[in-house]
């Protein structure tokens, strides 16, 4: 129990020590944010389809595929239906900001909350790794979750602070999505029934991060003349998580 304790507490904790290393990069002028939020959409885009969804598949048996494309449209309603009817996000982080701002941290705050709903899943799986009595496999399935979390901390930052998100509420929001990857992994390893719902959740989770990618991201970043340069900046986001996920094996 203890063992799993310390997993839960560090797959977490690899999105705050991700988010704090990010905050080295928060300073950059406004030109920049897009082309930051672009690389945020690559690493996102990567991590649902290498993460969740192909995981999704594999795990889901013989119905395996209708599973996984009824999580991905799920995912995505749930979320379209958050943004449609909580349009005010802005105000869960805080802050008293003008109105040409509130719509930038309303699309910023939705890309969060997409990465918050996909670390449960992922801290289900760590937990249902720990439950099915295997412990090598279990932190292997941890090591990897936790050292794909530190570039996802990364890249909550900027855009929350070029958005006027305070840092100190920045930090906060960005140790909550961690707080939610420690939660999942006790539900994994508690709840029999993690295992049976596992595949379901992460193409659920993977769904809305698409959602987010295509509805909010994209479009953000192709709107201020610097569409290539996003493009591109997208294509290194997702090269570096597919390189990551290579190198973990």
């Amino acid at each position: 129990m203890e063992l799993v304790i310390l997993t839960a507490l560090g797959v977490g904790g690899a999105t705050v020590i991700g988010a704090l290393i990010g905050f080295a990069f928060g300073g950059v002028s406004h030109k920049f944010s897009d082309i930051i939020l672009s690389f945020a959409a690559g690493v996102m885009l990567a991590a649902a389809v290498l993460g969740l969804i192909v995981p999704s598949l594999e795990g889901g048996g013989e119905w395996g595929i209708l599973i996984t494309v009824a999580g991905i449209f799920a995912g995505a309603v749930c979320l379209n239906l958050v943004d449609k009817l909580v349009p005010h996000l802005h105000k869960l982080a805080g802050e008293d900001i003008e109105p040409h701002r509130a719509t930038k941290l309303n699309k910023v705050l939705l890309f969060v909350t997409a990465i918050a709903i996909h670390n449960l899943p992922e801290g289900i799986a760590a937990g249902v790794g720990f439950g099915s009595g295997n412990t090598a496999d279990a932190l292997l399935i941890a090591g990897g979750i936790a050292l794909q979390n530190i570039p996802e901390g990364m890249v909550i930052i900027a855009p929350m602070l070029s958005a006027g998100v305070s840092k100190k509420r920045t930090l906060l929001i960005a140790s909550l999505t961690g707080i939610i990857e420690v939660i999942g992994t006790f539900i994994g390893y508690f709840a029999g029934l993690a295992s049976a719902i596992l595949p379901f959740a992460l193409s659920f989770a993977g769904g809305t991060m698409l959602y987010v990618i295509s509805d909010e991201m994209i479009p953000e970043t192709h709107s201020h003349g610097v569409e290539r340069a996003a493009t591109y900046a997208l294509l290194v986001g997702f090269a570096f998580m597919l390189v990551f996920d290579f190198l973990l094996g």
